[in-house]
């Protein structure tokens, strides 16, 4: 048994945004974005799909020149391969899950 907590002891950056892998499974990677407000992830996409998912705040998710607004409690899906990019509209933190293959280093390069 593995215990996270994605809103315990959020630590925010001032010039990006701040990324950490609080949990990994057999499965998957569950990472942790946290955002101050307009802090962006320019376009980028996945080599596996990924669910991500606004817990706290809210953020503009872009795809495909198409913003989707995302707020607290907000899930999406992408198939690998997809361009997007976030920005975020207020402080927020979000959960970026990623398949067991993909890599930590790989999002914070974005």
């Amino acid at each position: 048994m593995k215990i996270a907590s994605f809103l315990k002891n959020v630590t925010f950056k001032e010039n990006k945004p701040s990324i950490s892998m609080l949990l990994e499974t057999e499965f998957s990677k569950e990472i942790q974005i946290a955002f101050k407000k307009e802090q962006i992830m320019k376009d980028h996409k996945a080599p596996f799909p990924i669910t991500v998912q606004v817990l706290q705040g809210s953020i503009n998710f872009g795809i495909n020149r198409e913003i989707k607004e995302l707020q607290a409690g907000d899930l999406i899906y992408l198939d690998a391969n997809i361009v997007h990019n976030l920005t975020a509209l207020s402080q927020s933190v979000v959960r970026l899950t990623l398949s067991k293959l993909d890599t930590l280093q790989r999002v914070k390069k974005v």
